[in-house]
């Protein structure tokens, strides 16, 4: 095929992270190591009713039950086949053709595919020492967006809420907060999303709620921004089948404090075991440690492959050198790491 054919903003594009899984354990993906969502579950295994009908355009009933669990209003929210497509339709909705879009530098790899897909142009500000925003670089681009994720990935790390706010207030434009990972910080932007005109937070299914498969996400900002938004999205894009399991598991928030509380007494447990192997963890707000290893981290992921373990290698981008990102899991889950590691370290 002559690569004159291809649009010139996806030519340099590559495939999304695809490994060979097998039967090897996943911590390379941060879901939910309690498994899949009971509710969800118990939904699925009932009645759908008649599948030759189209879904709800908009997701109403979800748009509902979401309005309800925040105290927002239906027209708050545009839901989506996972956050990604929700953060293709705000590029979609808000960016034109060669505009800049400022983003953090290192995060969440696919906001440079989404911007470039759209036909816009990604804007690296890097972050500070302790993977902090620095404010003034980022308000410094001659951007039409800002994009950024908090908890960050793969740091792990929340953004200060008062960074935040500064650039919502000095920055012209729309401002999206990836909050993918928000269950587990305990912080979030959401209750603030009325209050300015600029700002639009993501949120996923995928991770504490423990539904991946199902591709269910959301938006949250301003009627008037949501608004615009879903005249973009794609009418049901959300098919009735996961709509229906996202609201049965909205209404079972136990699982979601379960599932943070878990992460929360595990997380320092992992952290202290990988200091013990000569790693550096890094603070983490979410349900995933960012560390620098002790040894070549090629040899390390590839070591661990071999031995049917599945982590995130991070070491050859910029701002993670020679480091790994791995899911918390349940005690038994973090023990097997560990002993792993340690097998690949000493060779055994």
């Amino acid at each position: 095929m002559p690569e004159r054919w291809m649009r010139s903003s996806v030519k340099d594009f590559k495939r999304y992270y695809n490994p060979d899984v097998g039967k090897a354990v996943r911590m390379d993906t941060n879901t939910n190591v309690l498994g899949s969502n009971p509710a969800a579950m118990r939904y699925l295994a009932g009645e759908f009713g008649d599948l030759n009908e189209y879904p709800n355009t908009y997701s109403d009933g979800l748009r509902d039950a979401l309005g309800e669990l925040y105290d927002l209003e239906r027209e708050n929210f545009v839901v989506g086949s996972g956050s990604d497509e929700t953060l293709d339709i705000a590029f979609k909705t808000f960016m034109d053709w060669n505009e800049n879009v400022t983003v953090p530098v290192p995060s969440y790899t696919l906001y440079t595919y989404f911007v470039g897909m759209n036909g816009g142009r990604p804007v690296a500000v890097d972050l500070t020492d302790d993977f902090q925003l620095d404010v003034d670089a980022m308000l410094s681009k001659k951007s039409k967006m800002i994009i950024m994720p908090s908890p960050n990935n793969p740091t792990g790390n929340s953004f200060k809420e008062k960074d935040i706010v500064e650039i919502l207030e000095k920055f012209d434009g729309p401002v999206i907060v990836d909050e993918a990972y928000g269950e587990y910080a305990g912080i979030s932007m959401i209750p603030h999303v009325n209050e300015f005109k600029n700002l639009i937070v993501m949120r996923t299914f995928s991770k504490a709620y423990a539904m991946a498969s199902l591709r269910v996400g959301y938006s949250i900002s301003n009627l008037k921004m949501s608004g615009k938004m879903n005249c973009v999205k794609i009418p049901y894009s959300l098919n009735r089948i996961s709509e229906g399991a996202a609201i049965a598991a909205i209404k079972d928030q136990d699982f979601i404090r379960r599932s943070v509380d878990l992460v929360s007494k595990e997380r320092p447990v992992l952290s202290d075991g990988l200091k013990r192997l000569g790693f550096v963890p890094f603070p983490s707000d979410a349900n995933f440690i960012l560390a620098r290893c002790p040894m070549d981290h090629n040899d390390l992921t590839e070591g661990l492959r071999n031995k049917g373990i599945l982590i995130r290698d991070f070491g050859s981008k910029d701002g993670t050198e020679n480091c790994i990102r791995t899911t918390v899991g349940t005690r038994e889950l973090n023990d097997l790491l560990l002993r792993r590691t340690e097998e690949v370290i000493y060779g055994c």
